[in-house]
Formats: C-alpha cells, structure tokens, sequence
C-alpha cells in the first residue's frame, strides 16, 4: 500500500510526527486551556450583557414608573388650576354682583336724595311765590284799618301757635 518511494508516504509520515511532537509538547492541553479561557470570558461577557440587559430593563421600568408619576402629577396640577380657576371666576362673578348692588343701591340713594331736595326746592318755591302773591292780594284788597286789625289777628294767633 504505502511505499516509501511515493511522496504520500513522507507527507503521511511528516504528518504523524508532525502531530506526535505536538502531543508531545502539550499543545492539544494549550489549546484547549485556550479554548476554555475564551469560553470562560465569552460566558463571562454574556453574564455581564445579561446583568447590563437587566440593568437597563430595570432602569427602563423606573423611569416609565416616573414617567406615569409625573404625568399623573400634571394632570393633578391642570385640575387644581381649573378647580382654582373656577373658584376664582365664582369669587370675582359674586364680588362684581355685590358691587353692582352697591353702586345700584348707592345710585338710588342718590336719586331719592335728589328727588327730595327737588321736592323741597319746589316746594320753597311755591312757598315763596304763594307768600308773595298773598302779600300782593293783601296790599291790594287790605289797605287801611281793615288791614292792620288783620295783621294784629294774624301775630297774636302766631304767638299761640309758637308756644
């Protein structure tokens, strides 16, 4: 089969003890002390991506949690505004309904006021205006004796009347 005159018997031949000193030499045990090595540090770096996947699922479920916390804050905050809002739009539609009735109030004070002094006014005037058409009829039709005896009548019932 093999003859020492062929070339595949050398290659064969440099082969084995090509692999015979390598056994030799432990380098099957470095090889796989080496492929162990890179197994550990490939099972340690997918140890660590895991833990950093359950970091990062973590921290993504805090800041979602903080997120709904800070939406739910501002949505009690808009109702807090619109509840305020609304007590103080009833607070300033109740004060300008009260100083409407004031100054409604204070208006028809005013206008009665005015109307009485009208009133007076009016009737002064018409006091006047009688006592002088009065004293014109009387210096007319009362002249003489007949109106001083008046005149005396008039003040002695006055001084009844003042006391």
């Amino acid at each position: 089969m093999l003859n020492p005159g062929y070339p595949e018997f050398w290659v064969l031949l440099s082969f084995l003890l090509f692999v015979g000193v390598l056994i030799w030499k432990g380098v099957p045990g470095l090889i796989g002390q080496a492929l162990d090595k890179r197994a550990n540090t490939i099972r340690a770096e997918l140890d660590e991506a895991r833990r950093l996947r359950e970091e990062a699922q973590q921290l993504l479920a805090d800041y979602q949690r903080k997120t709904r916390e800070a939406e739910d804050e501002a949505k009690s905050i808009v109702e807090a505004a619109k509840r305020e809002a609304e007590r103080l739009a009833a607070e300033t539609r109740q004060s300008l309904t009260e100083q409407i009735e004031r100054r409604t109030k204070t208006a028809e004070e005013k206008i009665a006021r005015a109307e009485a002094q009208a009133l007076a006014d009016v009737r002064a005037a018409a006091v006047d205006l009688a006592v002088k058409a009065s004293e014109a009829v009387l210096k007319t039709k009362l002249a003489g004796e007949a109106g001083v005896s008046l005149v005396d009548s008039a003040i002695r019932d006055l001084k009844g009347k003042l006391n």
